[in-house]
């Protein structure tokens, strides 16, 4: 057995389709695999560990841009920390921003959920 997860064990690994991972190759977030003697991709534990970043990045807002810029700084190597350091910092600061936002939001949602449950007359006269 070669080393290395075939696309479809690091698809059910990751939650990831195969044609996604592919897509990640083209866009430059992930380094092109090992291939096997095969000719299929073999992927490797760093490729799972950068797949499960992205993937969390991806799921709180980050552009494919900025994940690019991300995997770019990591392919330079431990002289890119800072500079990642500051990347991650400023995407914290959207996500903490869209969770006040969310938090603002659900506290209408709330808000609303009582005025039903509460039956309030008002609802009556038009108002929503």
């Amino acid at each position: 057995m070669e080393p290395g997860y075939t696309i479809a064990e690091v698809s059910e690994r990751t939650g990831l389709s195969a044609h996604t991972l592919r897509y990640y190759e083209r866009a430059g977030l992930l380094d092109p695999p090992d291939r096997g003697t095969n000719g299929h991709r073999r992927y490797s534990d760093a490729d799972l560990g950068m797949l499960r970043i992205l993937t969390r990045l991806k799921a709180t807002g980050m552009s494919i841009a900025e994940m690019r810029r991300y995997a770019e700084l990591c392919r330079v190597g431990p002289d890119t920390f800072d500079a990642r350091r500051v990347l991650l910092e400023e995407h914290r600061q959207q996500v903490l921003d869209r969770i006040a936002a969310l938090q603002t939001d659900l506290g209408l949602i709330e808000s609303k959920i009582k005025f039903y449950a509460e039956g309030d007359a008002r609802d009556l006269n038009g108002q929503s």
